[in-house]
């Protein structure tokens, strides 16, 4: 006879079915509604200058002057990466991915913010919280109030997507910033 506690521990399905309940599924929709729209209103302000924002101009400038090579096309890849990425998780949409590319973008930002300390507003503490908060989302899954819920290789989360989707947005991250120099 096995144990609940078994049962879900050895099942590497967690939180689109099964395991997850309405207080966890709610918790999750939060966190990842209010993660995402954060980071898509700043990809907005790269892309297209909104919300006190430089546009891809004056946002590649910046990249420029912190050591990014051809600072527009990197100030796109931001731009993109959050806004898609937070929208994504906003809905849960391909969630360890979407997760991947906020962690990646969060770690660049760190990597660019790294000597002005640990709070804000110069250090990395927020852009910290919003790594975890995107790699705790990857590894838990988006809950079963998500889009993912209805794609057939996402309707179950594995711990697996989650930890390959933290790993390649680590290693992304690490390839430009390498490229950064």
């Amino acid at each position: 006879m096995t144990s609940t506690l078994d049962r879900t521990s050895s099942s590497a399905a967690v939180g689109v079915e099964g395991t997850s309940s309405p207080a966890y599924d709610a918790g999750l929709l939060v966190l990842r509604v209010g993660l995402g729209l954060i980071m898509a209103a700043h990809g907005a302000q790269k892309l297209f200058g909104w919300f006190g924002g430089g546009g891809i101009e004056g946002t590649g400038q910046f990249f420029a002057m912190v050591g990014y090579p051809s600072g527009e096309a990197m100030a796109l890849i931001a731009g993109l990466s959050e806004t898609l990425g937070g929208l994504a998780l906003a809905l849960g949409l391909l969630t360890p991915l979407a997760g991947a590319a906020v962690l990646g973008t969060m770690i660049n930002a760190m990597a660019v913010k790294w000597g002005g300390g640990f709070f804000a507003p110069d250090g990395v503490e927020y852009e910290l919280f919003l790594a975890v908060a995107a790699a705790g989302l990857t590894l838990t899954g988006p809950g079963r109030l998500a889009v993912d819920r209805f794609l057939p290789v996402l309707r179950v989360h594995r711990l697996t997507h989650g930890v390959a989707a933290v790993v390649l947005g680590a290693v992304v991250a690490g390839i430009v910033l390498l490229v950064r120099g």
